[in-house]
């Protein structure tokens, strides 16, 4: 196995937020796998019960909703677990979990992941920890449509995903995963025009630069502001 270190991994991320012991004993669980673009992960309301650690790549988090439409619920990157949820309680999954492009994941079966967590608490209260974020981001999610116009729950959106999943560059820093506009609608609870007329102006306002497959934050303590974020928030 090649000699992992956190920096591999977004820093909120599992694998990276893990002290080096846990994490190289995390890595040498279950079977790697590979998935392609479209390839689906998890399958909503299926009942098998393992967990994915994703190595490298990026997925997208979608459920159904009564109109049978998919929605956008949530993005994941490499460093991240899909499917804990089902191999801590049994239900059926919650959601459909695809990749986005070439991804590596190592497979862990329930049983695996539990005697890890028996072994080495601190995985299971970093990964409670996660959770527990996760359930915040969606709440504040409910609370942004309610509370916010689209340009500040699109700012705030923005700077979530460069906090969470950004890596720095020349003058910037590149979000970790690519969405398109209407994801972006999607999780901000906005027409998808609404969004687009949102990325114009934080484009000409000099924030932000998107290219193909590529977003770019230019001043993110600016964007910070416009999505009335505090700095440390």
């Amino acid at each position: 196995m090649p000699p992992y270190s956190s920096a591999e991994w977004p820093a909120r991320s599992l694998l990276g937020k893990l002290p080096d012991q846990d994490r190289r004993e995390l890595l040498t669980l279950g079977v790697e796998t590979r998935f392609e673009a479209g390839d689906v992960l998890l399958s909503e309301g299926a009942h098998d019960r393992h967990v994915l650690l994703l190595l490298s790549g990026f997925a997208k988090v979608t459920a159904r909703v009564e109109n049978g439409e998919a929605s956008l619920l949530a993005v994941r990157v490499g460093g991240d677990t899909v499917g804990e949820m089902a191999a801590m309680d049994g239900a059926p999954r919650s959601a459909t979990v695809t990749a986005c492009g070439p991804m590596r994941a190592r497979v862990l079966q329930p049983g695996v992941l539990r005697a890890l967590l028996m072994r080495r608490p601190e995985v299971g209260m970093t990964l409670t920890g996660i959770v527990a974020d996760r359930l915040r981001w969606a709440n504040r999610r409910r609370l942004d449509f309610r509370g916010y116009p689209v340009k500040v729950r699109l700012a705030r959106l923005l700077v979530e995903l460069a906090t969470t999943y950004g890596h720095p560059v020349g003058g910037g820093v590149v979000l970790g995963c690519r969405l398109t506009q209407p994801e972006l609608a999607a999780l901000t609870g906005a027409a998808e025009t609404t969004v687009h007329k949102g990325l114009r102006e934080l484009r000409e306002e000099g924030l932000l630069e998107t290219g193909y497959g590529t977003t770019v934050i230019r001043d993110l303590p600016h964007l910070r502001r416009i999505a009335d974020l505090a700095p440390g928030d």
